[in-house]
């Protein structure tokens, strides 16, 4: 039987921003995030986003193609605003390696800088994309990954990987070809290149945390 809390039985729905820039599959994450008790919204809306408790930066696809269409659509100084107000915020995916300086990908495209480092190929010797169910190697205990199993399986769709500056924010590896990065935390910044809204139960328990999580800075406020 599985203990994921739904939307049904949570007592607070915090109201979480899933931005939406028009590119790849949002969707998915807002679903993920609802069923396990959020009040998600995919929006552009920058008030709304301003006001909601927590920020999802989502992403699939080219590095280059989703930093334009983040720029484009207005919202690289909302993610920004949002992770200098301390509120918790989520990157999924390429979601995670826009958090980063560059890509190896997009040569020449500046990603946020949140994060110091580059986005880089997998390694020579191994397919890409990787596209299937991998271990977590857990580095350094996470308040997002509570309630998880020793070694959880997540689920990568990704051709790259993102290299840190500072290994401390590094939370998660997994081994492909090396040892990369899949999870990271940085204050008050939590990001996977794994898709926790695609990994069964224990992937939804990392966003049923991150809920846990906003449903605190909601009831601080």
């Amino acid at each position: 039987m599985s203990s994921i809390n739904t939307a049904s039985n949570k007592k607070t729905k915090p109201l979480i921003a899933v931005l939406d820039y028009g590119i790849g599959n949002l969707r998915s994450a807002q679903k993920g995030l609802q069923f396990v008790g959020a009040d998600a919204q995919l929006t552009n809306d920058k008030k709304l986003i301003a006001d909601a408790q927590a920020v999802v930066l989502p992403g699939v696809g080219n590095f280059g193609a989703c930093m334009t269409a983040l720029r484009q659509a207005g919202l690289e100084d909302s993610v920004h605003e949002a992770i200098g107000s301390g509120r918790p915020f989520l990157g999924i995916c390429v979601g995670m390696q826009m958090l980063f300086d560059r890509s190896e990908e997009s040569p020449g495209v500046a990603g946020l800088g949140v994060v110091a480092g580059e986005i880089k190929w997998l390694p020579d010797g191994v397919q890409r994309p990787q596209m299937q169910w991998n271990r977590l190697i857990i580095k350094n205990q996470d308040q997002l990954f509570a309630g998880l199993s020793e070694n959880p399986w997540m689920y990568f769709v990704h051709s790259l990987s993102a290299v840190a500056s500072d290994q401390s924010v590094v939370v998660a590896t997994c081994s492909y070809g090396s040892e990369l990065l899949a999870a990271l935390r940085l204050r008050n910044v939590f990001a996977t290149q794994f898709h926790p809204e695609k990994s069964a139960n224990e992937g939804l328990r990392i966003l049923e945390n991150f809920v846990d999580s906003c449903a605190v800075v909601a009831t601080a406020k």
